[in-house]
Formats: C-alpha cells, structure tokens, sequence
C-alpha cells in the first residue's frame, strides 16, 4: 500500500507531532481545553494583510506589523522594506538601485509580488477568526506572549515576526484540529456577499492547504445581548489590545459622544481597572468591553500563500495615483469639526498622562502600581 504522501502535496498535508517545548506542548492543551468554553467559530471582521518573503530553502517568513486591514496599507509598508533594504548597500551600488527602483514602482503601482536582489516579497492575506460560546468571545489565553508594563506594549516585539509559513512543519493535536475546521469554512458562506463566497469557493481550490499564524487581539463590546467589534484594527500582544481599550475609554468614546465630565470620569476609573490590574474585562457605564482572541489562518497554495482577493476591500491607492495637492489647499487653513477637536484635545491628555507614567515606571524608586 502506497503512503498517502506520494499522492498529497505537501501544501494540503496537516502535520501532528511532538512540539519543541513544554511551553508549546502548555499552549497546545490551553487550546484543546478552550474548545469547551468557546466551541464555535465566527469570522472576525475582515481579513488582514502583511508581507512575507520567501526562504531559500523553502517557506515564507513573516515581517513585522502584521496586522494591516487593506492590502495598500501592507503594500506601502513592503515599499518601506525596499528603502531600509537599500540602505544596507553601497549608495551608488547596483543593489541599491535595485530596491530603490522597487520601492519607487511600489509607489506608483498596486503589486502584491516583487522580487528583488533574488527573492520573492508577497503581499499575503489571513483570513481571521474568534472562538465564542455561551460566555462571549474567547479572551487572551496563559500561554499567549505578553508584556508586562501597561502603556509600554510598543516596546514588545511583534510575535508574528520572523514566523515561517511552512506547512512541512509539524503541530500540536489542537492546532491540526483547528486548522481543519478553519480550512472548512468555505462552507459556511450563507451570511456573506455572493462575491465574497466565490472568492472563497475559488480560494478552498486554488489554496486548499494552510498555517496558523500567532493570535492577534482585538476589542469586543456587549450591545443589547450582542458581542461586537469596537474595531477591527488587530494588536499583536493582549497589552497592546489593553493600551487600545484604555486609549477607547478614555478618548475615542467620550470624544464621539460628547461626554460630560461626570460621564468621563465613568469611563477613565474603568481605563484605570484595565490599567492597574491589566483586566481582559471590564464594565463602564453599564456596558461590558473585553480584549478578544483573534485565530488567523493564511491559506496555501503550489505556489505558496495567498494573497490578496479581488473582493477585498482596499480604498486606497498607491501614494503616487493620488491627487496633487494644490498651492491654495496648502495654505488653507485645516477646519476640524468639533469630535475632531474633542478628540485632539483628549487625545494631548491622555499623552501627557502616559508621558508622566512612563517616567514613573522608569524611576527604579517609583512605586510599580504608579
């Protein structure tokens, strides 16, 4: 009887084997048991871009930041990798010219795929997914990388970088599990557009295999029974989703609803809970925010990751197919409305606030509940 690997390409393969660490194998039981609490799986707002470069000997491996919601913002920040990439070589060089010109054609035109100095760059698409249940979506887990300082989350490096995108390389039993069920999603594409479910006919085909990247975290709030996104933007770590949440409550939301002051307070002395004890959760003004786990899967193809789907949302174009700004809107003056000043103003406070705590936890005499 033949292996069934002399039939299957390796893309389509889920490889279940031991995992390199006890710290794995713990994350691979957290996920085994969060099937319990949160045994369904619904999409997370929209799909999230990033940039990925191809391996000599096989893979793709991820750059940092990757949590970009339209396939531009992700193609500006790959023209951005030409320019540093360029500065490791000689002004004047051939390799300098080279990513040079890259990065000036990124600017100009709308590419998912360069190749420069020899390798391959891919604009690659994740589609992104939240486990929920009785109890809400799923928050951060145990076993999820985060730092440790409330308001510095920047300065913790992006878990997703430097990730290979290998299907070759083996999992634990829950993820295999998992990516299955994700890559079956395919199925369920009733509440959808109907040219977002042909996308996604099309995408089950021509890239049937997968990875699961690191998790991302997002902001979820309870409205009338009903969990939902604050927004879509993803953070990398469960801090950085925090400093988000704390940012919400203390500027975006007050300054969208034109908060009083006594109404404000409500919502800073919950920031202050998120802040002081770095909760997940916490309820302000009788409603519920919680940070919420992000699974994101990238499909797999022959030719490696997918990227970008013409049903995708992406409205803006590259830098240079702009319009020009005109002499007279230069010097006009900006005219904000008044949410815009609100939040500016709240915006500059929170700042200095932030500022007059960073330099408190820097003092080694400051009291670490400053």
């Amino acid at each position: 009887m033949s292996d069934f690997r002399d039939v299957v390409p390796g893309y389509r393969t889920i490889r279940v084997g031991p995992l390199g660490s006890r710290t794995a194998q713990a994350a691979d039981d957290q996920a085994w048991l969060a099937r319990e609490p949160y045994p369904d799986l619904a999409f997370a707002g929209g799909p999230a871009f990033g940039i990925a470069q191809e391996l000599e000997f096989g893979g793709w491996q991820l750059h940092r930041f990757y949590s970009c919601s339209y396939p531009q913002e992700a193609r500006d920040t790959m023209g951005s990798v030409f320019r540093r990439l360029a500065q490791q070589h000689p002004e004047g060089s051939a390799e300098h010219a080279e990513c040079m010109r890259a990065a000036e054609q990124m600017d100009r035109v709308a590419l998912d795929e360069m190749t420069v100095l020899g390798t391959r760059y891919r604009i690659i698409r994740a589609e992104q997914f939240i486990r929920t249940g009785p109890l809400g979506p799923e928050p951060p887990r145990p076993s999820d990388p985060d730092p440790d300082r409330p308001g510095l989350s920047y300065q913790w490096p992006d878990p997703a970088e430097g990730f290979v995108i290998d299907p070759v390389n083996a999992t634990g039993m829950s993820e295999g599990i998992l990516k299955a069920e994700l890559l079956d999603t395919a199925r369920q594409v009733d509440s959808v557009p109907e040219e977002v479910s042909d996308d996604l006919r099309r995408a089950a085909r021509s890239h049937p295999g997968g990875v699961l990247l690191p998790p991302g975290f997002i902001i979820g709030t309870l409205t009338r029974g009903k969990w939902g996104p604050v927004s879509t933007t993803v953070s990398v770590t469960p801090q950085a989703a925090r400093d988000n949440l704390i940012g919400h409550l203390r500027v975006s939301l007050p300054a969208r609803l034109d908060l009083s002051e006594g109404k404000r307070a409500v919502y800073a002395a919950a920031a202050d809970v998120v802040e002081r004890d770095r909760a997940n959760e916490v309820t302000a003004a009788g409603r519920r925010f919680r940070v919420v786990r992000v699974e994101r899967l990238v499909r797999i193809g022959p030719d490696g990751p997918e990227g970008p789907r013409p049903s995708d949302p992406d409205p803006e174009p590259p830098v240079m197919q702009l319009p020009p700004v005109s002499e007279d809107d230069e010097d006009r003056p900006v005219e904000y409305s008044e949410e815009t000043k609100r939040f500016i103003r709240l915006f500059e406070e929170e700042e200095k606030r932030r500022a007059a705590r960073r330099a408190g936890l820097a003092d080694p005499q400051a009291d670490d509940s400053q």
